[in-house]
């Protein structure tokens, strides 16, 4: 799940706790009782700093919970190699509580502040154990597509900053609408997977020309949700949205930086077949 979460009903309906003056014709004299006091008890508003002092707590218990999930996965060894035995149900428990808090938030967004630590930790599991999966297949993955997850984000967020990539209303129906395609494609292939075999869709993990494709454009469709990530943190500190939507942003922030390293890992590993 990606940008669909940091969608365009949830700006719209978002309380906001500052907004700009209507246009009026009346005119007001100027206040001269005396000094001007700040008011006491004023709302708090989403800023950007805010929000990243929200994801880098959802970074520390994910990357908490991913060694958790990393420790809990056995290894065997085989001719001298380990290899991972199994995923350990605390990975696959962590997972199906991620989805489901992840469309809890699509509906209840200002739950955020509570749901969103929880998911790091439930999908930390699940990211430590695929990790060290992937880690027993090819050595020194994980740390490649950690580094090039980290790279992609700091171009973007470039790219962002210098306007080369702008996020207008058609970029971001563009983006979107086919993220929610990949998704739907990816459970329409999970169902037929259960029914058919793993054989039957071979070539979305196989090492194949059409398999590395498709692997570059979803890493790359996740990437451009990273500029709807920043123009969501952007425009709600504009707004004023309540405070709490800091932590509904980080999450959002957060769900598009685990798809994009989970798809990354995947693209690695069919380089590495090559």
């Amino acid at each position: 799940m990606s940008n669909p979460v940091l969608n365009e009903r949830v700006m719209k309906d978002a309380p906001t706790t500052w907004a700009p003056p209507e246009p009026t014709n009346q005119h007001f004299p100027p206040v001269t009782d005396g000094p001007i006091t700040p008011l006491s008890g004023s709302p708090k508003v989403m800023t950007v700093n805010g929000t990243i002092s929200a994801t880098a707590v959802l970074f520390v218990l994910l990357l908490v919970s991913a060694t958790v999930g990393w420790m809990q996965t056995e290894t065997v060894e085989v001719d001298g190699q380990e290899f991972v035995s199994g995923i350990p149900a605390l990975a696959w428990v962590g997972m199906i509580v991620g989805v489901g808090l992840t469309f809890l938030l699509m509906f209840k967004p200002h739950l955020a502040k509570f749901v969103a630590p929880v998911y790091a930790i439930a999908e930390g599991f699940f990211i430590g154990a695929i990790s060290k999966a992937y880690e027993s297949w090819y050595d020194g993955i994980v740390v490649q597509a950690i580094g090039a997850t980290v790279a992609v984000f700091m171009v973007m967020l470039v790219l962002y900053r210098t306007n080369i990539i702008k996020v207008t209303n058609r970029f971001r129906k563009i983006v979107v609408t086919a993220t929610i395609g990949v998704m739907l494609f990816y459970g329409v292939t999970f169902i037929i997977s259960l029914f058919a075999g793993a054989d039957s869709i071979s070539f979305l993990s196989s090492p194949s020309l059409l398999g590395i494709a498709f692997s570059v454009f979803v890493a790359g469709l996740a990437a451009m949700n990273l500029a709807l990530d920043f123009d969501f943190i952007e425009r709600g500190a504009q707004q004023g949205l309540d405070k709490n939507f800091e932590w509904y942003a980080a999450f959002g922030l957060l769900v598009t930086l685990i798809w994009l390293y989970l798809e990354l890992l995947r693209l690695l590993a069919k380089l590495r077949e090559r």
